[in-house]
C-alpha cells in the first residue's frame, strides 16, 4: 500500500513558526515600551522647563528686589502636582541677581529640570527695542566712489 502524499505543515514546523513569532512580538513590545517611556520623559522635562520659566517670569514681573536665598513651593500643572525650588544669589554686579529654579514631581526626590535666569532692575518700557530700531549708519566702502 502506498501512503497518500501529505499536504500541510508538520507539528515541528508550526512550533518553530510560533517561536519566531513570539520572539518578534516580544521585541516589538519592548520597543514600544521604551518609546512610551521616552515620550513621557520628554513631556515631563518640557513641563518642568515651562514651570521653571514661569517662576522666573513671576519674579521679574514682581518688579521688586528679590530676597537672596532659597524658596520653594508647589504648583498644579497639566493635572499633575509639581514642586519647585528657587535659589536667588548675587552675581557681583549691582542690582543683578541669578535665579536657579529646579523642578521635580511632587513627592519625588529627583530634579527633572533646572533653569537659570537673571533679574535686574526694570528698564523703561520699549527701552530694549531702541537698539534694534536705530537706523543703520551708511559708511562709504571702497567701491562707493563715483566714476568719471
Amino acid at each position: 500500500m502506498q501512503r497518500p502524499a501529505s499536504s500541510g505543515f508538520t507539528l515541528l514546523e508550526v512550533m518553530v513558526a510560533l517561536a519566531i513569532v513570539s520572539l518578534s512580538l516580544t521585541a516589538v513590545a519592548a520597543s514600544m515600551s521604551q518609546m512610551i517611556n521616552a515620550a513621557q520623559t520628554l513631556r515631563d522635562r518640557t513641563y518642568a522647563s515651562w514651570i521653571a520659566q514661569n517662576r522666573i517670569t513671576e519674579l521679574r514681573l514682581a518688579a521688586a528686589t528679590p530676597n537672596v536665598g532659597a524658596s520653594n513651593g508647589e504648583v498644579e500643572y497639566a493635572n499633575t502636582e509639581w514642586s519647585w525650588r528657587a535659589i536667588v544669589s548675587e552675581t557681583g554686579v549691582d542690582d543683578l541677581y541669578r535665579i536657579d529654579v529646579s523642578v521635580s514631581l511632587a513627592g519625588r526626590e529627583g530634579v527633572i529640570r533646572t533653569v537659570t535666569g537673571f533679574l535686574g532692575p526694570p528698564g523703561a518700557a520699549g527701552e530694549a527695542n531702541r537698539a534694534w530700531m536705530r537706523a543703520p549708519v551708511a559708511t562709504p566702502g571702497p567701491n562707493s566712489g563715483s566714476t568719471s
